[in-house]
């Protein structure tokens, strides 16, 4: 319902602008602070002001006098406040609220007919999924999650880098080296296993005399060459290592979950001959020069060139890139791509060459993130040292399963719970954890995961949102034989009318979020919304009501509250636990 009630506030401040012949272009419309109870606000009194010789408080008293709130349903009506115009709701837009939100699905938008690719995560196939990265998957998932609740058509891609030195280096080295002269692995599955191979080529590299690294090098660049003249045989070799690495990574991966319809592979644009189009493109283009020994293209507000062939006539990365959006734009409408802030010059070069190339760069969209650190300080990865993802994972499902263990010793009652309860629990509630502090953050900003805030039951945080999901199934099951009845005009207490409007933000919550691309903001509307429940709570038993009408209607409102709870935390990619 908030979409037609902003539409109605639009038209009323814009009707009243129009009788006085002021311009409508900007109207000011904004959402109101949270202790304010009215849906919407307009701030359009600051712009109009001199226009009607005043200040901005007597413009809104004036241009309240002047909107008409008849014509719109959900608009009860207007208060001038200070320099603001408040619009409040109706009964009719509380009763259509507490209808709509009786659906599973609902603050999902209508299908927009619009094709959109996430890439996301693309961590190089040469180990485990570190958790320094693992901003990426949990962003990227969230916003291909988000955009498909505001009607998108998303398909979630892992573009996998297959044909750089690196994994020349793994496929010699996996090829050289015995396995008895490995250590053995941290983990029993194919990418821990695998890693093992690749350290192990990277110290002979570093440590091995001069004749044996020279020798070794020459194999590494037969591999880097036999891709890049389509050797199939080559191909194979180094396939045979990629594909098993990412059949472990992909299961680090679904523990989170983040899953995708396509591993579109970096060979793909190399033995297509699109690389080789994109090269003979850029080489003409006005842009290009040659110097040092290579290929580059230059650009009138980057300093920094794009090398886009070597000498020796091998592509990069970056000219691979260039063929697989273009690719993705030939396939879909929009491309959004998440990555990490080491890649923002690489992410501006690309969008400045597909421009020169040709294409409409405002169909590519990136969202940039900050690393994540561990309390300890910044995590590395070299030399095989650091902290995965499935380690940060065990930790949070081990400390969710001591918190959960505790709360139900500290409890008088029976609940029922029995070890397998427990180990649900602990896994929605430790692995919920890390997702939502995660992506609870603006991507720009760097953080650090400290499991206190993370797991505190009390406090805003994943367990406390999704306490209130189990909370209302909780209510529901108390309430068996209650029929919910949508009857808006019997929720009339505070406690009530300001859930029941909390949970009418979520569509325009999911359609600004998705706009900009920020699944955050989804996070601080679950901890609103969870704050409103409580408050609830407290104040307004279901089960106990005075009366049969108030306990139908209040039981109504929990069912609303509960599908606006998991289907936000659904976006986010937390899990809404029955019982905790």
């Amino acid at each position: 319902m908030i979409r037609p009630f902003r539409e109605s506030v639009e038209d009323a401040v814009a009707s009243a602008l129009r009788a006085r012949g002021l311009p409508t272009d900007d109207l000011g419309i904004e959402e109101p602070p949270d202790d304010v109870a009215s849906v919407f606000a307009s701030s359009i009194a600051f712009r109009v002001a001199d226009d009607l010789g005043t200040a901005p408080p007597q413009a809104a008293v004036s241009l309240a006098a002047d909107i008409d709130t008849e014509p719109h349903e959900y608009v009860e009506r207007v208060e001038a406040t200070g320099p603001y115009l408040n619009f409040f709701p109706s009964e009719s837009y509380f009763a259509d609220t507490l209808e709509a939100a009786q659906a599973a699905d609902y603050g999902s938008l209508p299908a927009r007919d619009v094709s959109v690719v996430v890439e996301h995560t693309s961590a190089n196939p040469t180990g485990p999924v570190h958790v320094g990265r693992a901003r990426n998957p949990i962003i990227g998932d969230a916003v291909a999650n988000l955009l498909e609740y505001a009607g998108y058509d998303v398909d979630r891609h892992y573009y996998v880098n297959d044909a750089g030195r690196q994994i020349a280096v793994f496929t010699w080295a996996y090829e050289r080296f015995e396995e008895s002269e490995l250590p053995d692995p941290a983990r029993d599955r194919e990418e821990y296993r695998m890693v093992r191979y690749y350290r192990r080529g990277n110290e002979f590299l570093q440590d091995a005399d001069p004749e044996a690294v020279e020798a070794a090098e020459a194999e590494i660049e037969a591999i880097l060459r036999g891709l890049e003249d389509g050797d199939e045989e080559t191909y194979e070799r180094v396939s045979e290592v990629v594909d098993t690495v990412l059949g472990g990574m992909k299961a680090c991966l679904g523990r989170l979950p983040a899953a995708f319809d396509e591993f579109v592979k970096e060979t793909r644009f190399m033995r297509d001959g699109s690389t080789d189009d994109v090269v003979a493109r850029l080489k003409a283009h006005e842009n290009a020069v040659y110097e040092n020994d290579a290929w580059q293209f230059t650009f009138e507000d980057i300093d920094k060139n794009l090398v886009f062939l070597r000498a020796d006539g091998t592509s990069l990365y970056t000219t691979r890139d260039l063929a697989h959006h273009e690719w993705k734009f030939d396939n879909y409408d929009r491309a959004v791509t998440v990555l990490g802030e080491d890649h923002k010059l690489q992410a501006r070069q690309l969008k400045a060459a597909l421009s020169e190339l040709g294409n409409d760069p405002e169909r590519l969209d990136t969202v940039v993130y900050s690393y994540v650190n561990l309390p300890e300080g910044k995590m590395s990865t070299r030399r095989g040292t650091g902290v995965q993802l499935d380690d940060l994972l065990d930790e949070s499902i081990d400390r969710a399963r001591e918190e959960v263990q505790a709360r139900l010793e500290d409890r008088l009652r029976d609940d029922d719970l029995d070890g397998a309860d427990v180990d649900r629990i602990a896994r929605q509630v430790g692995v919920g954890a890390v997702r939502y502090d995660i992506v609870s953050k603006q991507p720009t900003k760097a953080i650090t995961f400290e499991w206190d805030r993370a797991l505190d039951f009390e406090a805003q945080s994943a367990p406390y949102v999704q306490y209130v999901h189990a909370r209302c199934r909780g209510i529901e099951a108390e309430a068996d034989g209650i029929d919910p009845a949508l009857d808006a005009a019997a929720l009339s207490g505070d406690p009530e009318r300001e859930l029941l409007a909390t949970v009418a933000r979520l569509p325009g919550v999911v359609e600004a979020a998705a706009a900009d691309r920020q699944p955050h903001r989804i996070a601080t509307y679950t901890r609103e919304i969870a704050d409103r429940f409580n408050g609830f709570y407290r104040e307004c038993p279901v089960v106990t009501a005075s009366d049969d009408r108030t306990k139908a209607a209040r039981l109504a409102l929990v069912v609303a509250a509960r599908h606006t709870v998991a289907n936000a935390l659904e976006i986010l990619g937390v899990e809404a636990p029955e019982s905790m």
